[in-house]
């Protein structure tokens, strides 16, 4: 089966363009020895089956990391196996991308340049020149936007007629200077000014006006999630609980007798002759209740915000703002999203502890997680026990918590030897 690699640079889209591409029949693994995860799927295009990889980000050819590491062997087994490579380029940040482009261009494989994110050009006030640009590169050049699909027709028609480049060879120094000589024939910018949403962009990255931000994004997430989460409580859980359920329970009980061993395994005990969904601890009343009652809208609220806060694109900001504070405890910024992912579940946040570069940091990552991170079901308990008392009994164990986290963080960043790599973070 021919193949088709996915290569550029971090948060160019090449995701969303591989989910465009192959739909949703998709294998993710490990590369071989490594912990970096590869995604792979197929798609028909022209009458032709090809297996699409989803090769992780890289900005050069020259690896700095495990996953740059793995996108070059990557490459190296396709010009071996004479694959065809589509290049994806943020459109709108041109110049930087093109470092990697002309890195390819010296390498022996068909390749297809595909400019992504075009809608956003154009938003920009941002004019490429397609045609110049194909015409220097020596390859096809395509305009997409992943999104949509805008371009995509276009795309699967060049792919057979996908062009090896034109082997240009240069030092680091030569490789900028070629890129700015095109850059000022075929890139025009607008005169346009600084709009609103840039302004807040800004602001959120900054260290003073940035940890305003983020406390305030805090609460509202905070106060958005239990918002959701109890609504579906009132709303939805208890009243199918008890004006469905419970008498179709009640009729078991019946059955059953009202005791007994099997009537309390299922049912559970009866509280004033009747079903307590909190008390009577049973298999079909307060497990049932407990899971999907008390837990799974606050689940459900979690990750529905944390969506939102990573659609909108606020988490890589969140990222680099809490860069400083995270290298402290041993980890560098990005840590900060499994940590987020644990406040939803312990065990999701683990496992994305993975996108961490050491094996130091993925285990100072984990064990924060697990001792001072509290999941849906753990915050469910505390709200639920202690909501009726006031705000400040809440707060006081979220902030013990956190002293907890922090300590023990310190204590593992003093304790096991290595360091944190830098933050290396595209925001988009």
């Amino acid at each position: 089966m021919k193949r088709i690699l996915l290569i550029g640079n971090p948060n160019v889209g090449k995701s969303v363009f591989f989910s465009r591409l192959t739909g949703t029949h998709v294998i993710s693994s490990n590369y071989p020895g490594t912990t970096v995860e590869v995604t792979r799927g197929e798609t028909l295009l022209n009458g032709e089956t090809y297996e699409v990889i989803d090769v992780p980000g890289t900005y050069s050819l020259s690896a700095t990391c495990k996953a740059e590491d793995v996108a070059c062997r990557l490459l190296e087994e396709s010009i071996q196996n004479r694959d065809t490579v589509i290049n994806i380029i943020d459109s709108t940040n041109l110049e930087r991308n093109l470092s990697l482009t002309l890195e390819l261009m010296e390498k022996d494989i068909k390749v297809i340049v595909a400019l992504n994110m075009w809608d956003d050009t154009r938003h920009r006030g941002i004019t490429i020149d397609i045609k110049k640009l194909e015409e220097w590169l020596g390859v096809p050049v395509v305009a997409t936007t992943a999104v949509t699909g805008e371009g995509f027709k276009e795309l699967a028609e060049k792919i057979s007629v996908a062009a090896n480049p034109k082997v240009r060879k240069h030092d680091l120094e030569d490789r900028w200077k070629d890129i700015g000589e095109i850059i000022s024939k075929i890139q025009k910018l607008e005169h346009r000014h600084h709009t609103f949403s840039e302004f807040v962009q800004d602001m959120t990255i900054h260290p003073l006006s940035g940890l305003i931000i983020a406390a305030f994004v805090a609460a509202i997430s905070f106060m958005l999630i239990r918002l959701i989460g109890e609504s579906i409580i009132s709303y939805v859980a208890d009243p199918f609980f008890e004006q469905l359920y419970k008498p179709l329970l009640m009729q078991l009980s019946n059955i059953l007798g009202g005791q007994g061993l099997v009537h309390d395994i299922l049912v559970g005990r009866l509280i004033n002759s009747g079903i307590d969904f909190k008390q009577s601890f049973g298999v079909l009343s307060t497990a049932l209740y407990v899971e999907f009652a008390m837990v799974a809208p606050y689940l459900m609220a979690f990750y529905f915000v944390l969506g939102i806060l990573e659609d909108s694109g606020y988490l890589p900001r969140l990222a680099v703002l809490m860069d400083n504070f995270m290298h402290r405890l041993g980890l560098h910024g990005f840590a900060i999203v499994p940590v987020l992912l644990g406040f939803g579940c312990n065990v999701p946040g683990i496992l994305a502890t993975r996108v961490l570069e050491s094996k130091r940091e993925r285990f100072i990552a984990a064990t924060l997680i697990s001792i001072g991170i509290p999941c849906a079901a753990l915050q469910a308990m505390i709200i639920g026990i202690l909501g009726q008392y006031g705000v400040w009994p809440i707060f006081s164990v979220y902030f013990i918590l956190f002293l907890v986290w922090i300590v023990l963080g310190t204590i593992l960043n003093k304790l096991m030897k290595g360091f944190s790599p830098e933050l290396l973070i595209e925001i988009p």
